[in-house]
């Protein structure tokens, strides 16, 4: 059976991991002097206690590549097929990282990387249906083959609660995130062909703004591939979580709604109280 591995920012919870039979490759988040792997000894809480008594945002790097190499050489030791995920490779060089460590091990013919051009659990979607299809028995081209039909239907999207944290990290000017600070203002994030953009300004309370943002999906939401959903969020309340998980089982589309939480890489950039609603468009 080929075998799925994914870097961290898939942002898939430990059950669906074990359940799918996917192994992990941690990205690395680095607070100062200290260097820690995504999801291993560091949670995004203490990212954001960091965060904020140093009032910048931590960086992240790619995969180790002796880590990689790691992870690895059993597999192509025992000429088992892998297919290996990484986050869009215009945020990241993850995939880059795979790539080496497969030549390396003298593994090319048995490795196969895909770049996700996306993130979260945007990668998470096709992460899963990937496993599915390893699970069933096909082979690492037919699974690559399928997953590259299915990148550019994976829609992904997010609403961020702060401006503060995409400010730290460079991609907010400090006059925008005052801005969006006192006037409530919650923009929108899309991811397209690997890059992510701002969609639209919503305004005024988180509940309210996740509401409108997934109401506002409701058509695509009907008409999308009906196995999973996923809800991702980067540490919000309870009660906002469940309002939207509701609000998709009205709608009497998906089979599963998946609900997990965003990783270290993924919440160190856009901060707490983002919520992203993510599925694949039908063919």
């Amino acid at each position: 059976m080929v075998k799925i591995i994914s870097d961290s920012t898939c942002d898939l919870s430990r059950e669906l991991l074990e359940k799918y039979e996917v192994s992990i490759l941690p990205l690395h988040v680095i607070l100062g002097e200290r260097e820690c792997e995504d999801g291993q000894d560091i949670s995004p809480d203490d990212i954001y206690q960091w965060s904020d008594e140093h009032r910048t945002t931590p960086k992240t790097s790619a995969p180790a590549l002796d880590k990689t190499m790691e992870l690895l050489r059993p597999y192509v030791e025992a000429g088992r097929e892998v297919v290996c995920f990484s986050i869009s490779e215009d945020m990241s060089t993850s995939s880059n990282v795979m790539r080496l460590a497969a030549e390396e091990l003298n593994g090319n013919h048995l490795v196969t990387v895909i770049n996700s051009a996306n993130l979260s659990t945007g990668i998470g979607l096709l992460v899963i249906e990937a496993a599915i299809m390893a699970q069933e028995g096909k082979n690492a081209r037919e699974i690559s083959q399928k997953i590259e039909e299915l990148k550019p239907l994976v829609r992904a999207s997010f609403v961020v609660d702060t401006l503060v944290y995409l400010h730290r990290g460079g991609r907010c000017s400090g006059l925008a995130a005052m801005a969006g600070g006192a006037l409530k203002l919650h923009p929108k994030i899309v991811v397209e062909d690997g890059r992510m953009s701002p969609s639209k300004k919503y305004r005024g309370r988180m509940n309210k703004v996740l509401m409108d943002y997934v109401k506002e999906m409701e058509y695509d939401l009907k008409t999308a591939k009906k196995d999973r959903v996923f809800i991702t969020h980067s540490g919000c309340a309870p009660e906002m979580i469940e309002m939207v998980r509701v609000y998709l089982q009205s709608l009497n589309v998906f089979e599963e709604i998946l609900v997990t939480r965003a990783g270290g890489v993924i919440s160190s950039h856009c901060g707490p109280g983002t919520l992203g609603v993510l599925f694949i468009a039908e063919n």
